[in-house]
């Protein structure tokens, strides 16, 4: 059967989406705790009494927490991430947002995805001004789910949305995909009309065998537990084990707006968080692939420090962001926790450091590239990667 390249139309013959040779180097995952983790409930001061005070029903009582530090406690949950810690494989920035903050879960989402200020509206994401900058093509970066989110998306170039190879590729076989690839010699074609749906095709057929053929080759030995997330972390594993030269990964776990009954939604979400990235980094690290990725933790915003009335907490601002790998400059706690005694007029956590200080780091340190030619304003970044 004839290759797909010689159906294209004359605009796009030569256009590539694979490179000969297989990619190496870091690879850097996104995870989002989508809905607005209550920061202060995973990483809480025990010893701090404006805690206890403000959160009467839901403060998180020190006989229940993983001692960190003497003032410092990990959820419950987080058994994995206090192991991390103890290993120097983490490190917790705290007090994380920006100016002006929006407290709309769509909004701050939309920020944080676009790195763009609090006035400001983008429709490219960080990733894929990435994407764009780095001349990089759409397999450097896969979202595991079924639609591309924002972040992904660039002004050139697109992010892959997917979450079964084995479909996907399956998809591109149909006949009527195949049939509409075969329309390549008529004259009206061009980058304005039915040209931009050719492209986008052939890009998907290529990415779909591509990453089809590259991740059969490998299966896990790592158990993973029977959760959605886990299921998205095990194909990003399946991914970065088996040779793909994509470098960006997202994935999110959703169910974080906590307004009402936090204590055990809170505690069964964050154990399913934990327990996914625990087999994750193991199935990393018996690969040997663990030095070479860079996993990024953040939330669109966190909790109110006052809980509510229905025995929970809403909308906040400023929160942590996890930084996990074994390459980290900095372990640990990047820096102090929030100032509960000195919070803005609301009544919310005041942000020390701007989340795009954090991408600057990520993109001059670990992938390579100028910051400012994808933020597109100067940060200086954390020394942290």
């Amino acid at each position: 059967m004839a290759s797909t390249a010689l159906f294209l139309p004359k605009f796009v013959s030569g256009f590539s989406l694979l490179d000969e040779a297989i990619a190496t180097g870091k690879k850097l995952v996104i995870i989002q705790l989508s809905g607005g983790n209550d920061g202060l409930n995973t990483i809480v001061p025990f010893r701090n009494d404006i805690y206890y005070k403000k959160r009467p029903s839901l403060a998180q009582q020190k006989s229940n927490l993983i001692g960190i530090t003497d003032e410092i406690g990990f959820h419950e949950s987080l058994i994995a991430h206090s192991n991390l810690y103890n290993n120097g494989e983490l490190c917790v920035v705290n007090n994380v947002g920006y100016p002006n903050p929006n407290r709309s879960h769509f909004r701050s989402t939309d920020i944080w995805h676009t790195a763009s200020d609090s006035n400001e509206y983008l429709q490219s994401g960080w990733i894929g001004r990435y994407l764009d900058a780095s001349k990089s093509k759409s397999l450097d970066a896969i979202e595991v789910d079924d639609t591309l989110s924002l972040m992904l998306k660039g002004e050139q170039t697109d992010g892959i949305a997917n979450k079964n190879p084995a479909l996907f590729y399956k998809t591109t076989q149909a006949p009527y995909f195949k049939k509409v690839v075969e329309h390549h010699n008529e004259a009206h074609l061009s980058e304005h009309n039915l040209g931009y749906l050719y492209k986008t095709m052939v890009t998907a057929s290529s990415s779909a065998k591509y990453m089809y053929e590259t991740s059969k080759t490998f299966t896990t030995k790592t158990t993973y537990p029977n959760t959605g997330f886990s299921k998205q972390l095990k194909q990003v594993a399946d991914f970065i084990n088996s040779g793909l030269q994509t470098k960006v990964y997202y994935a999110s776990l959703g169910g974080f707006d906590t307004h009402a009954n936090q204590v055990n939604k809170q505690k069964r979400l964050l154990k399913v968080y934990d327990e996914a990235m625990e087999a994750f980094v193991k199935d990393l690290k018996e690969q040997d692939s663990f030095k070479d990725t860079l996993i990024l933790t953040f939330s669109e915003f966190g909790r109110r420090v006052q809980q509510n009335a229905a025995n929970g907490t809403d909308h906040g601002t400023a929160n942590q962001v996890f930084l996990i790998g074994n390459q980290l400059k900095k372990q640990g706690f990047y820096n102090p926790m929030a100032d509960l005694s000195n919070l803005d007029t609301n009544g919310d956590l005041k942000y020390d450091i701007d989340f795009r200080e954090i991408y600057a780091s990520v993109l001059n340190n670990w992938l390579d590239i100028d910051a400012k030619k994808v933020l597109g304003k100067p940060f200086s970044g954390l020394n942290i990667v």
